[in-house]
């Protein structure tokens, strides 16, 4: 079988390799110049097991991006062959309850007993970044909240058995592992237009309108694009999703000239922001009022405003004030910044409105899947966390 795979991110890498590895004949399409260039390269890394979802509580959410999070560890490191170990978040998440929350605190608690169960009954509980057989949400004293932020804006905290990676060190592996797989050919600097439907049935060879012209043909088309994927699913024929949003989102990755304390944390459910400290010198930083850069709702994602020098280091303010007034050690840090990179990269959902809006159907991710017409199959990864496993299942559905 040759497969045409759409898309570079982390979703496309995993499905190439995953397929490439059964033994399928794959070309990779992306429009930058090499791999995991976009949002795969430049996020927190979260391996989601759905507590930051209390805003589902239908728990629809956690029952998806469960299987994909507890499986990322063993998937990710037969891609790469190598451990993720090394740049996995030493200890658990700590979740902050701001006061400005769209979900109480008492229903954030009964929401964490919620998912801990499933966890806990999960088969695979014991294959996450750390064992989680045991998975609980242990709520922070006042006297343990007050060491670690302002009890003015946070009103709760829970620790959570959620750990992240760097997906910088990820992509990095990535990008060799799909260089050393011979079965694996890249189309890089391409953009993709559109996939022709054949005329002789839905399982007849298909080709790939490009940029560079007509490319094919092929057996099967997975298309794993990110921001661009609806276009796509358009040109073919595919129904849209019911609603759909993308956001540009920016955050600082920050390199410090000595350890730092600050934990990894979440200030939650709303639009607020978050803290990754993978080893005490290597931290994800983002503010969300700050770092969202553009937002639209048309099936091409709007153009994304440059970031001249004194905005980028506007931003940079913004998001170390932004998370400083809550989180002390954030504030704290600023003198041993050595480095602060602003990133960024698409984020797209089948939903839209605004996070401090209780009903803004962003708060849920169970929508994601693989949707398909014939051989052409289009994917809606929903997290980083969830990319290897669905490519894991989708090589498997077709070799």
């Amino acid at each position: 079988m040759h497969v045409a795979v759409l898309g570079a991110g982390i979703m496309g890498c995993s499905a190439a390799l995953c397929l490439a590895q059964r033994g399928a004949r794959v070309t990779l399409f992306d429009g930058a110049t090499q791999p995991c260039t976009g949002a795969s390269r430049w996020n927190e890394g979260k391996i989601h097991l759905g507590y930051l979802y209390a805003a589902d509580p239908s728990m629809a959410t956690a029952h998806r991006v469960l299987d994909g999070g507890l499986a990322f560890k063993p998937l990710i490191e037969r891609l790469i062959g190598e451990s993720i170990d090394p740049v996995t978040s030493p200890v658990d998440d700590v979740y902050l309850v701001h006061r400005r929350s769209v979900v109480d605190a008492d229903a954030i608690r009964c929401y964490y007993a919620a998912v801990s169960a499933l966890v806990r009954e999960h088969g695979g509980a014991a294959g996450y970044l750390h064992p989680a057989t045991r998975a609980s949400a242990h709520p922070l004293s006042m006297s343990e909240l007050a060491a670690m932020c302002d009890t003015r804006d946070i009103v709760a905290g829970f620790r959570v058995p959620e750990r992240s990676v760097s997906t910088v060190w990820i992509a990095d592996r990535l990008i060799a592992a799909v260089a050393a797989e011979p079965r694996i050919e890249g189309r890089w600097g391409v953009r993709v237009n559109g996939v022709a439907r054949p005329e002789a049935g839905p399982d007849a060879p298909m080709h790939v309108d490009t940029s560079g012209g007509r490319d094919g043909p092929y057996d099967c088309v997975v298309n794993a694009l990110w921001d661009g994927r609806l276009g796509v699913d358009a040109a073919r024929g595919l129904p849209a999703p019911a609603t759909w949003s993308h956001r540009f989102r920016r955050s600082l990755f920050v390199r410090t000239s000595r350890p730092v304390t600050a934990p990894s944390a979440v200030i939650c459910v709303g639009p607020f922001g978050d803290v990754k400290n993978y080893n005490g010198r290597d931290l994800y930083l983002s503010w969300y009022p700050a770092g969202l850069a553009v937002e639209g709702t048309a099936l091409e994602p709007p153009p994304v405003p440059p970031l001249d020098g004194a905005a980028r280091t506007a931003l940079i303010d913004a998001v170390l004030t932004g998370l400083g007034a809550i989180l002390p050690s954030v504030a704290a840090l600023r003198p041993f910044v050595e480095t602060a990179q602003v990133e960024g990269g698409w984020v797209y959902a089948a939903g839209r409105g605004a996070l401090d809006d209780r009903a803004s159907t962003l708060h849920r991710r169970d929508h994601a899947g693989v949707f398909r017409d014939g051989r052409y199959l289009s994917i809606d990864t929903g997290k980083y966390s969830m990319a290897p496993w669905v490519a894991d299942r989708l090589a498997a559905e077709l070799l």
